[in-house]
This record gives structure tokens, C-alpha cells and sequence, in this order.
């Protein structure tokens, strides 16, 4: 047994700080509870910023779509109830006087006729590349070059087509020349001929746009399981009944949207009519109209209407394509 001095504490006996001792680590444990506060408030900090953050992309995009897309559109709104030449500064309101001026002006109205050429020729253009997009799906002898060959005229800017066909339909341009290999001596006035002239722009668009048309159907008809078609041959069925087997139920969707975009498209042409023609010998287009109405007339009041009134069409059409043609889940398997 261990013998303590006289004055010391047992040996079993706790230790006993110092004073000084005692305030260090106290003042160690504040700091500590301090530095987990400031933690959480720094987590919690960036987990907030973690939850801003898409939203502040977001609010670029929104914010760019409201500037240059909405509050145009309200202003068009508000311009087709007025007066307004583009360049007074008064707007007298006129309440629906423009919309039915557009109804009534045979001169306004009567365009939308020019109309039913494109959209027939939208049928045309979706009917040759549905043709093609069948064909080239299979294994076909070069097909890569006859896709890019299809496509290309789609990648090329309007105003250029607008004036490659233009020289074509010139008199005694390359179209007359080839006819006239073939015995045609007189060829018709393809842009000068009033019975003519609209046929030839809608074949121009007909040209442009079915490598559109074409890129749609093909992608539809490759997203079609191959198992289909091996069931299909062993069957016995030919590529024929093939097709309105098992291609066409599976891009019902894809040509639901080009009658969509054939209707729209068909109302709202501008460009090659616009640059063979300008609108003249009664190839004048909805678009074109409008433009002449707000910009040669200075009738920005009624030309807002007409854009209204286009926007309107297309918007029930809509409707009624959906209505008609319902997005249903097509399941081939």
C-alpha cells in the first residue's frame, strides 16, 4: 500500500483541474458548438441553392419565351381591335370591325383559296414520302445515297429554292428547254398564267418539303420491331399487306402530326411564293396578304386580325385532328 505524501490527494483519487485549465476547455467546447451551428447553416444554405438552381436556368428560358413570344402575341391582340396605321400614335378602338372585314372582303378572304393547292400538294408530298420511307426501311441497294438524295432539298434555305425554280419556270428557262427535247413547243407561262401559277409554286413546295415528311416516316417505320416482319414472312404475307399491317398502324401517330403540319403549312407560305412571284397573277398567299396589308396599306389594325384570325384555324384544327385521330398507344407486340 502506497504511502501519500502530506499535502497530495490519493492516487485513486480523480484528478483535479486547474482553474485555468477548467476555462480552456470550456472555451473549446463553445467553439465547438459554434462551429456545428455554422455547419448546419452552411448545409442547409447550399442545399437551398441546390433547389434554386433549375429554377434559375428555368427562368431564362421562361423568361426569354414571355419577352419574345406572349407579350408579342397579347400586343396582337390588342392591335387587332383597333385602327392602328403602324405608325400613329393614337389607337382608336374598334371592337370586331377587323375580324369582320375579314370575312366579308372578298379580297382578303378570297386568298385563302391560293390555299388549297399547297394543302393538296401537302398530300402529294406525304404520299411520295411515305412511298420512299417504305421502301428504303428494308434493305435496299443503296439506300443511304437515295435518303440523303430525298432529304437534301429540306436542308436548302427557302429563298434559294425560290430562286433556283425560278429561273426553271422562266420562259425559256431549263424546264421549257427539256420539254422542248420531248417535242413541246409552246410550253404554258408557268408563273405569267393565272391557271398555272399556283400549281407551280405548290409543286416547288411539294420539291422542298418532302424530305421533311420523309425523315418523319422513316424514323417511325425503323422504330418498328424486326420480329414483326420475320412473323410477317412466315406467315406468307407480302410486303404489301405488310404495310397496311403493321407499318401504317405504327406510324398512325407520325402522320397524324404531317396532316397537322400539311394544314398549317398549307395556310402559312410565304417564302417561294414570295420570291417567284410576290404575289401576283392571284398567287398571293394568306401570309403575303397580310404582309401587304400591314406594311404597303398601313393597316397594322386589320392585318393583326388576319394573323389572329390564322392562328384561330390552325388552333381548331388542332383540336379536331386530336379529336379525330386520338394519341393512342399503339402496342404491335
Amino acid at each position: 500500500m502506497a504511502i501519500a505524501a502530506p499535502g497530495s490527494a490519493p492516487a485513486d483519487a480523480p484528478a483535479v483541474l486547474s482553474a485555468p485549465a477548467r476555462a480552456g476547455r470550456l472555451r473549446g467546447s463553445r467553439r465547438a458548438a459554434g462551429g456545428s451551428g455554422e455547419g448546419a447553416r452552411g448545409t442547409a444554405g447550399r442545399t437551398l441553392l441546390q433547389k434554386l438552381t433549375p429554377w434559375f436556368f428555368l427562368a431564362g428560358a421562361v423568361g426569354l419565351l414571355l419577352l419574345f413570344t406572349y407579350w408579342p402575341a397579347l400586343n396582337l391582340f390588342y392591335y387587332s381591335v383597333t385602327d392602328w396605321d403602324g405608325i400613329d400614335l393614337t389607337k382608336n378602338f374598334v371592337g370586331l370591325e377587323n375580324y369582320i372585314q375579314v370575312f366579308t372582303d372578298p379580297r382578303i378572304f378570297g386568298v385563302f383559296w391560293v390555299s388549297l393547292y399547297y394543302f393538296v400538294a401537302s398530300f402529294v408530298q406525304m404520299a411520295i414520302a411515305l412511298y420512299f420511307a417504305a421502301i428504303l426501311s428494308f434493305s435496299t441497294r443503296f439506300s443511304n445515297l437515295f435518303r440523303g438524295i430525298l432529304f437534301f432539298p429540306y436542308l436548302i434555305n427557302g429563298v434559294a429554292v425560290g430562286f433556283v425554280f425560278l429561273y426553271l419556270f422562266q420562259p425559256g428557262g431549263t424546264l421549257d428547254t427539256v420539254l422542248s427535247w420531248f417535242g413541246v413547243a409552246d410550253p404554258p407561262q408557268w408563273l405569267g398564267n393565272p391557271d398555272i401559277v399556283n400549281w407551280s409554286l405548290a409543286g416547288t413546295s411539294v420539291w422542298r418539303y418532302t424530305g421533311l415528311n420523309f425523315v418523319l416516316f422513316l424514323g417511325a417505320i425503323q422504330s418498328i420491331p424486326h420480329e414483326l416482319y420475320e412473323a410477317a414472312d412466315l406467315d406468307g404475307a407480302n410486303r404489301w399487306q405488310q404495310f397496311w399491317a403493321i407499318i401504317f398502324p405504327g406510324i398512325r401517330r407520325i402522320i397524324g402530326l404531317s396532316f397537322i403540319l400539311a394544314i398549317a403549312g398549307s395556310l402559312s407560305v410565304f417564302e417561294v411564293p414570295f420570291i417567284m412571284t410576290g404575289g401576283a397573277n392571284g398567287s398571293a398567299t394568306f401570309v403575303i396578304q397580310t404582309l401587304q396589308t400591314a406594311f404597303s396599306f398601313r393597316q397594322v389594325g386589320l392585318a393583326s386580325a388576319m394573323a389572329v384570325v390564322l392562328l384561330a384555324i390552325v388552333l381548331i384544327v388542332t383540336v379536331i385532328q386530336r379529336k379525330v385521330f386520338p394519341d393512342e398507344k399503339v402496342d404491335l407486340t
